[in-house]
């Protein structure tokens, strides 16, 4: 374990780690327990009842948040001829096929998120060993293999996060910016909640939402009751 900074030390005094607190609180207390010089993130750790490496208990997707992330994605289109025109008329930061490949191959990654249409995954597929561990390859599941690119463009633009259970059944995603509103925030906290309860597998069995909490880039974490969250 790396060695905590005063700051940090200092933050932490403020959360009762005993202590799962409702949805405002946990948010607002993470903003307030943030030192960082910067407009720090706000992310959401989810530790589930699930076990990733059966199939069955897979969980993977996206979701749109109603105010955003804070931070505008780069956008990057493989696609050709009336598909590539509307991609760019969509807002892409980059569209092509064969040019990216090898940009790609080269070491270029100047993008956060990459679109592409059915078509053009014989190619893209071939970055599968550059891409995937980057968790960027396209993926049908978080909507971006798909011949709707200007939906799928307009969705990332508008605050699409993808989520991605890892091994140890745990989920982090971010749901916006210190300098958000705490409404907002907490908006965009239910939503991702709500998707998560939602994307419980049939197959998980004892307790599915185990911890919840909320922290900052480099703040302490804090505990979240979900029994607080607003669920449609």
């Amino acid at each position: 374990m790396a060695k905590k900074g005063k700051k940090y030390i200092e933050a932490a005094k403020l959360v009762d780690s005993t202590k799962a607190y409702p949805v405002a609180e946990a948010i607002a207390l993470a903003k307030k327990t943030n030192f960082a010089k910067f407009d720090a993130t706000v992310e959401v750790a989810f530790r589930l009842g699930v076990d990733p490496k059966k199939a069955d208990q897979q969980i993977r997707g996206a979701v749109v948040l109603p105010n955003g992330t804070g931070k505008t994605q780069r956008v990057l289109v493989f696609a050709k001829g009336e598909k590539a025109k509307e991609a760019e008329a969509a807002g892409a930061d980059f569209v092509g096929d064969s040019e990216y490949i090898t940009k790609i191959t080269q070491g270029w990654f100047d993008f956060d998120v990459i679109v592409a249409t059915p078509d053009m995954m014989g190619e893209v597929g071939k970055l599968g060993r550059v891409l995937g561990p980057k968790g960027l390859m396209p993926n049908p599941k978080t909507g971006t293999v798909t011949f709707d690119v200007e939906k799928a463009v307009n969705e990332i633009k508008a605050g699409k996060v993808e989520y991605r259970v890892e091994k140890a059944g745990n989920i982090h995603v971010p749901i916006g910016k210190v300098s958000f509103e705490d409404e907002k925030l907490v908006e965009n906290f239910n939503t991702i909640f709500d998707t998560m309860m939602k994307a419980k597998p049939a197959a998980a069995k004892g307790t599915y939402m185990k911890n919840v909490s909320v922290t900052t880039t480099m703040g302490p974490g804090v505990k979240v009751d979900s029994s607080s969250a607003a669920t449609k």
